[in-house]
This record gives structure tokens, sequence and C-alpha cells, in this order.
């Protein structure tokens, strides 16, 4: 047995750890279907403007990425991509959602919309925040 230490993000020796938690984790979880979901903003030829993907797990919305071109913020797009897959995780039987966001990006626009902070990471990576929040749905 040998310890190796490596900076190459190797994608294989990330994939081959994920297996291996995932394999754990899924002998101790309850059995829940992981759903993805996702809701875009896009034109006739379907280029995308805006997007919002997440995951359903359980009871629970994990939200992965929502983001709106620079040119498109502050018009409500991104209300509607959070609302919208709200509803969609709701008719799912989702009775949650989570969502991380760094302090540059969104913190505000998730508290308008009813989520709640649950943890924060101060001085993260160096000087900023990455906040964690939940909602009920």
């Amino acid at each position: 047995m040998n310890l190796r230490i490596t900076n190459d993000g190797n994608e294989q020796d990330i994939l081959d750890v994920f297996e291996m938690l995932k394999a754990y984790n899924l002998s101790k979880l309850e059995t829940s279907e992981v759903v993805p979901v996702g809701v875009y903003y896009e034109d006739e030829n379907g280029r995308k403007f805006a997007g919002l993907t997440c995951e359903i797990f359980g009871n629970w919305l994990c939200i992965k990425y929502l983001v709106v071109d620079e040119s498109l913020r502050g018009q409500g797009i991104g209300s509607k991509l959070l609302t919208a897959v709200e509803e969609e995780a709701r008719n799912r039987g989702c009775r949650f959602s989570f969502v991380d966001t760094f302090s540059f990006q969104a913190p505000d626009f998730y508290v308008k919309h009813g989520y709640k902070e649950v943890f924060a990471l101060k001085e993260y990576p160096i000087t900023g925040a990455r906040y964690y929040y939940t909602k009920e749905l």
C-alpha cells in the first residue's frame, strides 16, 4: 500500500473516489432516485440566455446552477426560473429546497425568495463568503 499525493486533478482518480463514496452512501440512505431537472430561457434557435439546473433527491430540490446572462439581469428572469423549478419540485413531491451561493453571486436573491441561511463559510476562499440556504416548499 502506498500514499500518493497529486495536484493534477486526474479525472479517473476523482471518479474512483466518487464511486467509492456513492456506493457507501447508497448502502446507508433510503432508496431514492436522483432526478435531474433543468429550466432554460432560450431563443427560438435554442441559444440559452439563462438557466437553472438541479436535482430532485427524495424530499429535496437541490439547486446546482442558476445563471442569467448579464445583459438580461434585473428583468425577473432568475425569479421566473426559480419559481418554475420550485413549482415543478412541489408537483414531484419535494418539501424542501437547498442551494449554496457565493457572496458576489446571489445571497440577497435567495433571501428575497424565502430562503433561510443555515450555514456560511466566511473568508472563503480568502476574503469572500459562501452561503448555504434552505427553504420549505
